[in-house]
Parts: structure tokens; C-alpha cells; sequence
């Protein structure tokens, strides 16, 4: 290629350049070594509750099947028909038995009374007469992905058989994506997806959002309006404050966090839905569980994080999952999820629906300060001699220290670019194809595996 990989990122030095947000040659080296290898978010357990139902979600630029087979097992498929390549599911969600091509005919089913193999060609018009009966359709069937993982209802999958388990990819990210997860009062587990998903297009790289999920807290002066005006459930702020914050960067792995390090004493309740008083109630009441269940237990807590390379994660207010589709080098489809206790009261959801829109979203007054960076950030890297110059992430550089029980952790603090720093060294490793086993190396000697 005309670029030189090894130039693009300077972690040491804290500078990246403009390249990666506009250029057509990373953007393709990034589908084939990036999206083709790492753990994807797909989706949620909750969004196929019944056998034969589907959702159709994303893995880079390509279109999968989400769906629960009669076995009530989760698949992944390819949605492209093996035959000429047409879209089988077309509607975001529903219910079907066979999943048949409207091109041509054929059809594919994942039931395992019908056949043993996910995905299997089962329905060829004229299989007879027009292949004289020589189709090899055990040959044909859907591509499944390589390794799959239900982890606490959210739905991973990787296209490469040969990745390393999903919860080794996390790290010890894995204790605040448990965080957002688990229930509120702390038992394992717990949480759906409630009010569909919201899906959006915005004119940026795909990264440029990654990045300020990651960690980036000092881009917080973009929402001092918002802020002034207290959209949080508890009329103050846009979310409760995460007590002691810091930013966390997992060095090796690229995942970011803000929140707390491991701690062992939850503190005094603070308000969460001081205007609705049935959900604060709620609240309270899962709190003094929280307290007994978690007793003496390390636990964590955090506002945002990043699970590389395109998934964010708010555990506290709101409480979402945020997913960044590569559409171009320039453009990124946008998903939220928003998560709620199960077995909340409707009225709780509710409250949770009313605050989820206000804030995230298309609609939402916080993701609108963040999406006119997002698109401003892109379009000025597209000049000639704009696209010279590199991006500045030098703060805190030369600053990181070890977060006590965190394996592979650092952190310089509430504001620093070390996350961003170590994002994109992450990303650098994965464009320029380096194996599993180089790739998991650094994290695996950091926690003496």
C-alpha cells in the first residue's frame, strides 16, 4: 500500500495521524484484519426470546443473522444467500422457520431436526431437474461465524476459529461490562434491552467515536450546556457522578475505561431518580441488597467505557450499549441499546425509557454536542494539508501507573489521553496482521499467564 503502517501511529510520542479517518486503504486493511478477527458485540439475548426468532445486526461491513434456533440455541449467521448473495433477512427483526432467498429460492434453516449443521441448505428449486440432482448443498450452507459466547445475555462473536475466549480478550475490563450487566442490586446477570434499538448515521470515521468513549473525559466541555440544564434523572447533571472517577486504559487490549478501581465499600446511597419517587424507592431499596450481597466483595463501578475496537459501555446513568458500524472511511452507522433490570416494575422502565431518549440518541441532547464533533473532527481531515498534520495525545504521556487489582491496567488520572494512546496501538497491531499469539503476548506476560 502507499502508506506506511508502521508511521501512522506514534504511541511513545502521542500522535497519530489523519490518515486513519479518511483513508479507503484503512479502512479496507481494517475489514480484513480487524473486523475479521476481533470479538464483536451482535446483540442481546432479549431481542430473540423465542425459537425462530431473528435480528439482524452487524459484524464490520458485513450483515448477520442474530437468531434462536428450536434447540434454543443462539446462532450467528452470514446474511447473504451462498447461492448469488442476496440479503435473506431484510426486516430488522421477526420470526421465520427458513430463512429463503427472494431471488432465486433457495432456502436455509438452523433447526436441528431438519439438519444437524446451522445455516444448511435445505430448499433448492429444481435440485432434480435443473442440477440433475449433483448440488452439493451440504457444501453451501450459511458461513457461521468462528467462535460465538453468550456472556451474561449480550451476544459476542468473531469470524476467526483461532481467537483467543472472549473473557481473555476482556481482560479485566470483563469486571465493568459485569458491572453494566449485572443487576442493580449485584447479582449476576439480570438486564434486557428495552425500547428497541436505536440506529443512526453520522458523517465520521468510526474510530473518532470509539476513541471518546475510550476515556476521553476532557471532552466534557462540549456538554456544559447541557449539564447547566440537569437533563439527569435526579435534575442534576446529565448522569449521577461516578465517585473518585479515573481514567483506566488496559493497555494491551485497547480497552478504556472512566469509573473507579476496585474497591470493597459501597458508601452511602445517593439519589438516583430524585423526581420520580417510585424509582427511587426502587433504587434505595436495591441498594441495601447491593450491600449484603456485595459485603467484603471487590467490586467496580464506571460511566463509560470501550470494549475494542466499537463497542461502549455505560454502567451507571444511562445505562446503554453503544455499537459504531463502519459504513466508509467517513461514515458510521450508530447503534444504542438501552438495558434495564428485568424484572424492574414497568414503572421503573419506564422512567428509564423517558431519561434514555432525552439523553442518548439522534434525539438526545448529549449525543447531539458529541455527533457535531464526531462530523466536524472527519471533515477536517480531508484537506490536503490538513490531513499532513497529525492529531495531538500527549496528555499525561509518560505518566501512567499500575491500577492496584487491575491486571494490565494504568491510569494518570481523571484526565489523560494514555487511553487514546494505547487505542490506537492496539488498532496499529491488528491492521498490520500480527498473529493471535503476538497479538495477546504483552497482556498475557502483564498477568504472568
Amino acid at each position: 500500500m502507499s502508506l506506511s503502517l508502521d508511521k501512522l501511529v506514534d504511541a511513545e510520542a502521542g500522535m497519530v495521524s489523519r490518515e486513519l479517518f479518511v483513508s479507503q486503504e484503512l479502512f479496507d486493511l481494517e475489514q480484513e484484519y480487524l473486523f475479521s478477527r476481533a470479538w464483536l458485540f451482535v446483540g442481546h439475548e432479549s431481542l430473540v426470546p423465542n425459537p425462530d426468532d431473528f435480528f439482524v445486526s452487524r459484524m464490520g461491513t458485513d450483515s448477520v443473522i442474530l437468531t434462536r434456533d428450536r434447540q434454543n440455541q443462539i446462532q450467528v449467521l452470514l446474511n447473504s444467500c451462498t447461492h448469488r448473495g442476496m440479503k435473506l433477512c431484510r426486516e430488522d427483526q421477526g420470526n421465520t422457520r427458513i430463512f429463503a432467498c427472494p431471488y432465486h429460492g433457495w432456502s436455509f434453516t438452523t433447526d436441528g431436526k431438519l439438519s444437524p449443521i446451522p445455516g444448511a441448505l435445505t430448499g433448492v428449486p429444481g435440485l432434480k431437474k435443473h442440477y440433475y440432482g449433483e448440488l452439493d448443498t451440504s457444501a453451501w450452507r450459511l458461513r457461521r461465524v468462528g467462535k460465538l459466547v453468550n456472556y451474561k445475555g449480550t451476544i459476542w462473536a468473531t469470524w476467526d476459529p483461532d481467537a483467543p475466549d472472549f473473557e481473555e480478550y476482556l481482560g479485566d475490563m470483563r469486571l465493568y461490562l459485569d458491572y453494566a450487566l449485572d443487576h442493580r442490586d449485584g447479582s449476576p446477570g439480570g438486564s434486557e434491552v428495552i425500547a428497541g434499538v436505536q440506529k443512526w448515521r453520522i458523517g465520521t470515521n468510526w474510530k473518532i467515536i470509539a476513541e471518546n468513549f475510550n476515556g476521553d473525559l476532557y471532552h466534557d466541555i462540549s456538554h456544559r450546556s447541557v449539564d447547566t440544564i440537569g437533563i439527569g434523572p435526579g435534575g442534576k447533571g446529565r448522569r449521577d457522578p461516578t465517585p473518585e472517577r479515573t481514567s483506566i486504559s488496559f493497555k494491551h487490549l485497547g480497552h478504556g475505561v472512566i469509573g473507579r478501581a476496585p474497591y470493597d465499600t459501597e458508601g452511602p446511597y445517593r439519589p438516583l431518580f430524585a423526581n420520580h419517587p417510585e424509582a427511587e424507592a426502587y433504587y434505595r431499596s436495591l441498594h441495601e441488597k447491593r450491600e449484603v450481597l456485595l459485603a467484603g466483595k471487590v467490586r467496580v463501578l464506571h460511566s463509560v467505557g470501550a470494549i475494542f475496537p466499537n463497542t461502549s459501555v455505560h454502567g451507571r446513568q444511562p445505562r446503554t450499549i453503544g455499537v459504531f458500524h463502519p459504513i466508509s472511511p467517513t461514515e458510521t452507522e450508530m447503534w444504542r441499546f438501552f438495558l434495564v433490570d428485568k424484572d424492574a416494575p414497568q414503572a421503573v422502565k419506564d422512567a428509564h425509557r423517558h431519561y434514555y431518549l432525552r439523553y442518548s440518541g439522534p434525539g438526545g441532547m448529549t449525543e447531539s454536542d458529541d455527533t457535531e464533533n464526531w462530523t466536524y473532527a472527519t471533515q477536517a481531515c480531508k484537506g490536503s494539508i490538513a490531513r499532513k498534520m497529525p492529531f495531538n495525545y500527549q496528555m499525561g504521556l509518560g505518566h501512567a501507573q499500575p491500577v492496584p487489582g487491575l491486571r494490565g491496567a494504568v491510569t494518570t488520572g481523571e484526565f489523560t489521553e494514555e487511553n487514546n494512546r494505547n487505542y490506537y496501538k492496539r488498532w496499529s497491531q491488528f491492521v498490520r496482521g500480527l498473529s493471535w499469539d503476538e497479538l495477546m503476548a504483552a497482556s498475557r506476560a502483564e498477568q504472568g499467564v
